[in-house]
């Protein structure tokens, strides 16, 4: 029964962070494939600045509980920490790869926020005063949030002494950075180069 619950588990998880949010509202406020403008990323800012304000906090709401409910499912199901954490990851894999719109979705940054702030609730703190610093120094939304997520790694082992939430929390950051990779390409040949101009920006709205 236990293993019939962990399939059970990771495949709603999966299908969960394959709704397309982003792209649903972009297709239903513009008629756009959010995929195709701006940084064509799946994402919550993409979708502010090419869509608009609501419907990218309506984005991130839906992004961030399919994390959530990931875990949440996994926990009703009487699942241990470990499977929950996979079916969590199973989310975030979701997000990346939606079957919806053929395995090409967003880089899973929302979901999977939610998930390392619903598991460990006493690093917010920590995460919020890193990323304040580094949007002050930076004005750089994305790689100040990006930062930031270094704080879970440490919360896990300093403050929760949990290895399973260690290392998941350090594959987390690994899987989010690896999907990154082509972006900071893109931008960096946009920045002709300059790694500064990639990650320090004149103000908050610039994008590359």
């Amino acid at each position: 029964m236990e293993m019939l619950n962990i399939v059970i588990s990771i495949i709603v998880a999966y299908l969960l962070g394959s709704i397309p949010s982003a792209y649903i509202a972009g297709r239903l406020k513009k008629g756009i494939d959010i995929r195709e403008v701006g940084s064509k990323n799946m994402g919550t800012l993409n979708v502010y600045y090419e869509v608009g304000l609501a419907e990218a906090v309506l984005v991130l709401i839906v992004d961030m509980a399919k994390g959530v409910a990931a875990i949440l499912l996994s926990r009703w199901l009487g699942l241990p920490i470990v499977w929950q954490l996979v079916a969590g990851f199973a989310s975030v894999a979701g997000h990346r790869f939606p079957v919806f719109l053929q395995f090409s979705g967003g880089k899973g940054g929302a979901p999977a926020l939610a998930i390392l702030v619903f598991l460990m609730p006493i690093a917010i703190p920590f995460f919020v005063v890193v990323a304040v610093i580094a949007l002050i120094v930076t004005r750089n939304y994305t790689f100040c949030y990006s930062v930031a997520l270094i704080a879970f790694p440490f919360a896990a082992w300093l403050i929760y002494g949990s290895q399973p939430l260690i290392f998941f929390s350090i594959a987390l950051l690994l899987f989010l950075g690896i999907n990154y990779i082509p972006r900071l390409r893109e931008m960096h040949t946009k920045a002709d180069g300059k790694w500064h101009r990639v990650i320090k920006r004149s103000s908050v709205k610039q994008r590359l």
